[in-house]
């Protein structure tokens, strides 16, 4: 995207905004009520994706992680939670790294899962950034895109059979509106009028496809219209506005009025993962254009208008969380692999006699030590 369509972005009366690129609100915006805690733990949340990116994709580079996604940019957007209760569930891709962490997952959590190890919550079973906390209400991520979607509506559907007032949310990016699951979902959706929110993730790129190939409608949220749903355009770099429409759709969801199409319109700023190269298919003057919009810095701004942020401040934060990077992620590279057995839970409540055998099987074999692991 040229600096000129950004610029037409920006302009386009459907996107939905609230403040401007130096974080100012703009006039006649009205501002979401949140608590100046609340802004304090935003900033926070957002801050963390960062320099944990950042950590991980450097020792990612150093050969030490054999995969990793960063969210630089799109921030915001995992935000589109922030209404939702802990007994709500989510149904996240594989770039909502904030979701996570503001539903209460940790670093500790965060870097065992990536490594594979023994206190994996997922017992080593999933490629890295591909996290799963039944816990938190957090559906394991699937690399396949779109399978979420169907998944989220189902639960939404029981929600409302159940006669709850929960609601479904579901992340996927804008490629995903391609896949037939993209379909079933939204039309089961709003056939059924389930309580689900789907989070349409427009950073510009689906790994090298753009945009304009994945779509000739005019925008990706016009499409809710044919499933009877209504679409709204957010600007995904705006902490306030993202929090703003997702209040409305989740309390729209509550009331029983059914589903919600919302589209962030933000800006994936470097590779899909740690396996791609954008140079190959983009122009590189495109980061330098969203650069003024980061999502970050405009919160930044906002917090300085309302006297809520110090550089001291941001300091700390940024020392605290390196700090806890560096202790979890020596522990993460310590500890050994899953054990074994393992492989044979989580399948059945009450193990089959066949897989007892198996298992008894397994564990009379001679064991061998990873040299590269410590137990």
């Amino acid at each position: 995207m040229s600096a000129v369509e950004v610029a037409a972005v920006e302009e386009e009366d459907d996107l939905r905004r609230v403040i401007d690129d130096d974080g100012k609100v703009i006039s006649g915006a009205s501002v979401p009520k949140i608590s100046d805690e609340q802004l304090h733990k935003l900033f926070d949340t957002m801050l963390m994706v960062r320099i944990i990116d950042d950590r991980m994709m450097r020792i990612q580079r150093q050969g030490k992680l054999g995969f990793y996604m960063k969210s630089l940019g799109e921030e915001a957007t995992h935000l589109s939670v922030f209404p939702l209760r802990d007994d709500d569930w989510v149904y996240p891709s594989y770039r909502e790294q904030g979701a996570w962490f503001w539903r209460g997952l940790t670093i500790e959590q965060f870097l065992n899962q990536l490594f594979g190890n023994k206190h994996d919550p997922t017992k080593g079973r999933q490629m890295p950034v591909h996290h799963s906390a039944n816990w938190l209400n957090c559906v394991s991520i699937s690399s396949p895109v779109g399978t979420q979607i169907p998944q989220a509506v189902g639960t939404a559907m029981g929600m409302k059979a159940s006669g709850t007032d929960q609601v479904a949310m579901t992340f996927f990016g804008e490629g995903t509106s391609s896949t037939g699951e993209f379909h079933v979902g939204m039309n089961f959706a709003g056939v059924s009028k389930a309580p689900c929110v789907f989070v349409i993730r427009n950073n510009g790129w689906a790994i090298s496809t753009g945009t304009e190939k994945q779509t000739a409608a005019k925008s990706f949220a016009s499409k809710a219209v044919g499933y009877g749903m209504p679409g709204i355009r957010v600007d995904g770099n705006d902490i306030l506005a993202v929090i703003q429409v997702a209040n409305e759709a989740v309390a729209r969801a509550r009331r029983g009025e059914g589903p919600t199409l919302i589209e962030c319109v933000t800006y994936r700023v470097e590779g899909h993962s740690s396996s791609d190269d954008p140079s190959v298919y983009r122009n590189p003057a495109e980061p330098e254009a969203w650069g003024p919009r980061d999502p970050l810095n405009r919160l930044r701004g906002y917090l300085k208008g309302k006297r809520l942020w110090t550089e001291g401040m941001e300091k700390d934060i940024s020392d605290r969380y390196n700090d806890e990077i560096s202790k979890y992620l020596k522990l993460a590279e310590e500890h050994g692999e899953p054990d074994v057995e393992t492989l044979f839970d989580d399948v059945y409540q009450d193990l089959p006699w066949h897989l007892k055998e198996q298992k008894e099987y397994l564990l009379s074999q001679a064991r061998t030590k990873n040299p590269h692991l410590h137990n």
